[in-house]
């Protein structure tokens, strides 16, 4: 797989089979927030990614947030909603946030996956950082106005890729 391809690209957050993830070795999770598990649009997650993450942590998985958003509060809120720690002004794709966050996870590389909604920032930083990536769509079209500018040039990348329903 490229360096700058996800590894894998699903349709929402919650689609993502846990129990697939653990039994092929993998402990530890690290999500990007906006539009990845809480909607531009919102404040909170929805339920169902509540109930995915509440799955998660049942199975073991060690958890952190790792959100370029610079609004502290934002994601730190969201965080302890979700019940997991957080990295928040990550500047990803620079996978320097990633590595932090795998640190302080205590996880290897190797039994990790990043999972975001944008190909140029979460995917990148986790394929730069060593992990496995997962590519979801975004919950909502609200973005800021230059992440829209990446959303064209990220659909022209993403073309030839099939998401998983």
């Amino acid at each position: 797989m490229s360096k700058f391809s996800p590894t894998r690209y699903i349709l929402r957050v919650e689609r993502i089979d846990l129990d697939a993830l653990w039994a092929q070795g993998k402990r530890a999770l690290l999500f990007d927030r906006d539009n990845t598990l809480v909607p531009r649009d919102r404040t909170t997650a929805p339920d169902s990614v509540c109930a995915w993450m509440d799955h998660a942590r049942g199975l073991g998985f060690k958890l952190i947030m790792v959100s370029n958003n610079w609004h502290k509060n934002h994601v730190a809120r969201s965080a302890r909603e979700l019940g997991m720690d957080y990295i928040f002004f990550a500047c990803k794709p620079l996978p320097f946030a990633i590595n932090y966050g795998l640190e302080r996870l205590g996880a290897k590389a190797e039994e990790s996956v990043m999972i975001g909604d944008q190909l140029y920032t979460d995917v990148w930083a986790g394929n730069f950082a060593g992990v496995e990536t997962i590519l979801v769509k975004p919950q909502t079209h609200v973005d800021m106005w230059y992440t829209h500018i990446f959303r064209i040039f990220e659909r022209r990348a993403l073309a030839h890729l099939e998401c998983e329903e």
